[in-house]
């Protein structure tokens, strides 16, 4: 079977062009793209300074927002957060250099079957249907001390020496999402009334992914989709997107559009941080639509516990009026169910849940 997937791989330099797509890229009628364009979803722009100021008014302002966005969609943006753009510039740069080399040179660093890292095209993975038009490369951060230099490492063994600088700026890039997302977690805390250490603790030494997508150009852009429908499985998304537009969001029993701001990242909750808190902050359905005449590129960090943390939500969460919702669990365990038995979708936490209720269930009769 992998051979048979492997002559099919995604060539983005000859199916951007092609007038008919490959049948395994259509989408069902119901799941294809809005023929209108959808309205814009409103996103809460979070002022990070203000909030990092310790402004009592700043504090409480963001809070506020990010509760509001967090209990109805899961998605806000975070504006003046002092992120060099210059560094955003060269990742995004360095991502353009990568997708733009030849099909075999970027499959040096092809995804293995099972992993969550490497260069993965729409036939290197394990579907054979529905498949998303984009290509990907992801990989491992760690902000453990003894990982210091874990991106720039997987640059040079896997690619060589020829990405060692831009293995570096991704380096780089990650340590700035980490210094935000750990921000970020500090409002979670707060907006959910857990005070501003309680969750950035819980994600210092995260063991994270930082991938980059591409979607190039498709001539059949109302058939196709980039990224289908689903929810992240992890615990927060940082998005930076470039100046094409294409991420969509469900809310409301309709596809809205998040409109890009190269000033700003979008940030969204995912089912980790939805089990942490106990169902009260929710994660929301989106995808990434394509179009016929320009590549579309996005950088993405997703934030994830520790190993060997067990995700289960504060007590200050859990009352006689918002009982447990999800059983324990660990991120890898939760990693392993979207790599190997289920792909991710709006149900992915349901249907984790209840494999892993069977599967220890299961156990304990053995």
């Amino acid at each position: 079977m992998p051979s048979q997937l492997k002559s099919f791989s995604f060539d983005a330099s000859i199916l951007q062009h092609q007038s008919n797509i490959p049948p395994q890229f259509i989408w069902a009628d119901h799941e294809k793209p809005c023929t209108e364009p959808p309205p814009r979803l409103d996103v809460p722009p979070i002022d990070l300074g203000g909030f990092l100021s310790g402004d009592p008014e700043s504090v409480a302002n963001a809070a506020r927002l990010v509760d509001q966005a967090c209990r109805k969609h899961g998605f806000f943006l975070v504006v003046n957060h002092g992120i060099d753009m210059k560094l955003i510039e060269e990742a995004h740069r360095g991502t353009n250099y990568f997708f733009g080399m030849p099909l075999e040179e970027k499959e040096r660093a092809l995804r293995k079957p099972g992993d969550h890292c490497g260069y993965a095209s729409s036939f290197t993975n394990r579907f054979s249907s529905k498949l998303p038009w984009k290509e990907t490369l992801s990989f491992r951060y760690s902000a453990e001390s003894r990982f210091s230099d874990i991106v720039g490492k997987y640059f040079l063994d896997v690619m060589g020496e020829d990405y060692a600088a831009f293995g570096r700026v991704c380096q780089e890039y990650c340590e700035a999402m980490n210094s935000l997302s750990l921000n970020v977690m500090e409002i979670l805390g707060i907006s959910l009334g857990v005070g501003p250490s309680y969750f950035r603790e819980f994600f210092q030494g995260n063991d994270s992914i930082m991938r980059l997508n591409y979607y190039p150009p498709c001539q059949k852009p109302d058939l196709a989709l980039g990224t289908g429908p689903h929810c992240d499985p992890t615990s927060l998304t940082i998005l930076h997107q470039d100046h094409v537009g294409g991420l969509q969001v469900f809310v409301d029993d309709k596809w809205h559009s998040i409109t890009p701001n190269p000033q700003a990242f979008v940030v969204n909750i995912g089912d980790t941080f939805m089990a942490l808190s106990n169902g009260i902050y929710k994660g929301c359905l989106h995808r990434a639509v394509v179009n016929s005449t320009t590549p579309r590129k996005s950088l993405a960090f997703f934030l994830c516990p520790r190993m060997d943390k067990i995700v289960t939500p504060p007590k200050e969460l859990v009352c006689e009026g918002n009982p447990r919702i999800y059983p324990d669990f660990t991120w890898p365990a939760l990693l392993e169910f979207t790599q190997k038995h289920y792909r991710s979708d709006m149900k992915t936490l349901e249907a984790f849940v209840n494999w892993l209720r069977q599967k220890n269930h299961i156990q304990v009769e053995g």
